[in-house]
């Protein structure tokens, strides 16, 4: 009998299927990882180009791991597992994933600030392969919830697709620049890693009210003006920010932007032993866009985290939370 967790089994089965898929058809790790995502998906092999001894082989994988059984979270976690080990192989800086710890995290926080709504639209402009998304998807319980999410990367919107496929959320992706016109109407909920770095569109940055006035515009001073614009009056943001966004050489113009347009609810300060040094320190700024219903809090929820293994420290934090947000969230059923 196998002494195996279920995200075991699936890690297994994902990770032995794609490395034979690897072999079979000379593509990397993560492209073979999607191939057989899809697989599962259809339950089917789908690709021509295997030959059917291969064919045999996988089918008798797929059938001793039968993906019915196992629920969204343990689907999403075996996938991201998968993910991780094809990362650690790609030389691209974009491939890289938001910690589970943290992504588990979000969705709690998203669970509170939609506490009273009953439909749920959800947006993750720089979705990369979802995993953030459908974790925060997952730990919204009981609501009928739509997602969408952007990303340029082909492969990375790709292998997002079949997770959200293999954990049948309702999601719309779209494969372009973020940072130009969106053709998604504004959201409950936006969420987001923000992509840190200059972007290099000029002529894209120029329709920006945080573009910079010399050379090329803050990527992650972008993405913040393009999420606040795709939330709904009233809606949340969770997006997580370099430590350093309200000390740059713009932060004056981020200060003035985010005062005309947002509420500042809170700011989660995570845990510095997450990070190689203090300047790759990140927070959860916690926004909600301004509406006819909303005020100010009496004072925003102001968190440093401490290491999420330290479990009773962690539960006090919570609790101080479950608080904060009982006392000051503005109720909402729509």
């Amino acid at each position: 009998m196998s002494t195996q967790s279920p995200v075991e089994n699936l890690f297994y089965l994902f990770d032995k299927t794609a490395n034979i898929i690897q072999q079979e058809l000379n593509c990397t790790y993560l492209e073979a990882l999607a191939e057989t995502a899809e697989n599962v998906f259809h339950q089917s092999i789908i690709q021509d180009e295997i030959s059917e001894m291969t064919k045999k082989r996988l089918e008798k994988e797929y059938q001793a791991v039968p993906i019915g059984h196992y629920s969204n979270e343990e689907i999403r976690k075996a996938y991201q597992l998968s993910l991780l080990k094809g990362m650690k192989h790609s030389t691209q800086s974009n491939h890289q994933m938001t910690p589970d710890a943290v992504s588990l995290f979000m969705g709690y926080l998203a669970s509170k600030c939609m506490d009273n709504r009953k439909n749920i639209s959800i947006l993750d402009p720089a979705v990369g392969t979802g995993n953030l998304l459908t974790s925060i998807m997952n730990h919204i319980p009981s609501k009928e919830m739509i997602g969408f999410g952007s990303e340029i990367d082909d492969l990375l919107i790709r292998l997002a697709y079949n997770n959200s496929n293999l954990q049948k959320h309702t999601i719309q992706f779209f494969n372009q620049d973020s940072l130009e016109p969106l053709y998604i109407d504004p959201v409950d909920l936006v969420v987001c890693d923000i992509p840190i770095g200059y972007y290099p569109n000029d002529i894209g940055a120029s329709k920006f009210s945080l573009k910079s006035n010399d050379g090329h515009s803050y990527s992650h001073h972008l993405f913040i003006e393009q999420s606040v614009k795709h939330t709904k009056a009233g809606g949340y943001l969770l997006l997580l920010i370099p430590n350093h966004l309200f000390t740059s050489d713009q932060a004056d113009k981020m200060h003035r932007f985010i005062k005309e347009q947002c509420i500042i609810q809170g700011l989660v300060q995570l845990p510095l032993s997450m990070f190689k040094d203090e300047k790759s320190a990140k927070s959860i700024f916690i926004l909600q866009k301004k509406g006819n219903e909303v005020t100010q809090p009496k004072q925003a929820l102001l968190v440093d985290l401490p290491k999420f293994s330290n479990k009773d420290a962690m539960r006090g934090i919570i609790a101080r939370i479950d608080s904060w947000f009982k006392t000051e969230k503005q109720p909402s059923t729509r």
